[in-house]
């Protein structure tokens, strides 16, 4: 469970690195927007696990590449921004939050535009038997 001073450092950690990634990625992938979903915070404020949304989701697992790749200048800008409000800057850990890709496979299989499995069992994987 969350403390409500992990909630504050994470809240803050995700509206100023939603602004960097924002900043940064603005001229090299045009089209492609990404948010900051949620920041959790572990409980001695060290580490920081990060999760991104990124639309069109296509392009998640190359800027999960380079925000990995980048992840000590994003955590340098964010020292930088938050050298008033944090004594310490967590270690930041980066991940594709595709929670919005679950609900649209969702919402196709409510509406019925995707193959049902209870009627055509075919569409399933094979299980393999042990």
């Amino acid at each position: 469970m969350e403390t409500n001073r992990q909630k504050k450092i994470g809240g803050i950690i995700q509206q100023d690195i939603a602004e960097i990634m924002q900043e940064a990625m603005r001229e090299s992938h045009k089209g492609v927007i990404i948010s900051v979903t949620k920041v959790r915070v572990t409980s001695d404020l060290g580490e920081a696990n990060v999760y991104i949304s990124v639309f069109p989701s296509k392009n998640s697992d190359t800027i999960l590449e380079e925000t990995q790749e980048h992840k000590h200048l994003i955590r340098h800008k964010l020292a930088q921004r938050t050298r008033h409000q944090l004594r310490r800057v967590p270690q930041l850990h980066f991940f594709v939050d595709d929670s919005l890709d679950y609900i649209e496979g969702i919402d196709k299989a409510l509406k019925g535009d995707v193959i049902n499995p209870i009627e055509n069992p075919e569409v399933l994987p094979n299980r393999k038997k042990i």
